[in-house]
């Protein structure tokens, strides 16, 4: 699911970068559901919203860093919320470090393409909300107990064995009864006879 995941974030990033450079990049801003989503091509040397304009190397070094983590703790995830929140910082930090890699003005120092605008919020692209969206559902995920391994399914199987007692009269519908015991009311009729 991680791999799905940053996949698809990933190629939905690179072919709408490429779509938007090759369409709009020399035109006037596009505003689109009544002026809710502009589409305006900028450069961003920088973090997101612009932050350390001058650091574009260090960023690059950074997101390095974030993929070969993910990459790491992907064989240890058995949670299927965190393959998703993991699959999608992924795609959105491959996105980003593909145009810091291959964009001008070189090699480690690249410029993103951010594209879409909505009113008083800094421009951005598909990667950068795929980034944000990974980070809060990583709270909510944290905020919740729930553990990035989760559990195996082997281990799950053997935990719920363990766990099920089928001797337990806790729960009288999942109890079992000994070979030799008999029903109430089945040794009255016996007493009967």
């Amino acid at each position: 699911m991680l791999a799905t995941v940053a996949a698809a974030i990933y190629l939905i990033d690179v072919v709408s970068k490429i779509v938007v450079v090759a369409t709009l990049a020399d035109r006037d801003p596009v505003e689109l559901l009544g002026g809710l989503l502009t589409l305006r091509v900028t450069r961003n040397p920088g973090a997101a919203f612009s932050i350390g304009v001058g650091m574009t190397v260090l960023f690059t070094l950074i997101a390095v860093i974030v993929v070969g983590v993910i990459i790491r703790t992907a064989s240890r995830l058995y949670s299927l919320p965190w393959a998703i929140a993991l699959g999608m910082l992924l795609g959105g930090a491959l996105g980003n470090l593909t145009d810091r890699v291959f964009r001008s003005p070189g090699v480690l120092r690249g410029h993103v393409v951010d594209f879409l605008e909505l009113p008083h919020w800094p421009i951005f692209n598909v990667a950068d909300s795929a980034i944000v969206s990974a980070g809060v559902l990583m709270v909510l995920l944290s905020l919740l107990g729930i553990p990035v391994e989760g559990r195996s399914p082997d281990a799950a199987t053997s935990a719920d064995l363990e766990r099920h007692d089928p001797t337990d009269a806790t729960d009288p519908t999942e109890a079992v009864m000994p070979p030799d015991a008999v029903e109430p009311a089945e040794a009255a009729d016996r007493a009967a006879d």
